[in-house]
């Protein structure tokens, strides 16, 4: 199928493209909020600029577009050949090449800083365009809220103590600090 669109017209339609304040983006910044959650959005100062940052959780939120970061396509190793083409993310067939390979620079990004992220100690979700239709909206961000929670958990579990005795051998006991 050719592109209806002459280059110059396609050009002005993709250059409108944002990356800031998606309708998927809204939607979980409204349910997060809705729900009492408070966040800061694209901070310059956490690895990879995510598109949520909570860290009172110690976490990133990426809302991620299925198309621009290939979910579930994957790459062949030796080449830039597409392995899978899903229902979600369906690569052009027009100037193809260009697609294949943009959308693995994007894989590729989204690694890296995933990465970082986890080597500093934060926690990532990601959650993708096709996972907030209205179906599934709520049990998406039911599961997002569950790893907020399990994040805050980890983050402020008290540390036990052993009992201090007079002994040389300390006891097998260990009680939690009220600090």
């Amino acid at each position: 199928m050719t592109d209806r669109l002459t280059p110059t017209q396609r050009h002005y339609v993709m250059s409108r493209i944002h990356g800031k304040g998606t309708k998927p983006e809204l939607m979980v910044r409204q349910w997060l909020w809705r729900h009492g959650y408070r966040y800061r959005l694209n901070v310059n100062s956490v690895p990879g600029k995510p598109d949520i940052v909570m860290r009172r959780y110690r976490t990133a939120i990426f809302v991620n577009g299925c198309f621009w970061h290939g979910h579930h396509v994957q790459f062949s190793v030796s080449s830039c050949q597409l392995i899978v083409n899903s229902s979600c993310c369906k690569i052009p067939q027009t100037n193809r090449e260009f697609w294949v390979n943009k959308i693995k620079r994007n894989q590729e990004r989204d690694e890296r800083n995933y990465q970082l992220l986890r080597d500093n100690g934060w926690q990532v979700i990601v959650v993708w365009e096709c996972q907030l239709q209205q179906k599934k909206l709520e049990a998406t961000m039911l599961q997002v809220e569950l790893q907020l929670n399990e994040n805050f958990l980890a983050l402020h579990q008290p540390k036990p103590k052993p009992y201090e005795s007079g002994e040389e051998t300390p006891l097998s006991m260990a009680a939690e600090s009220r600090n």
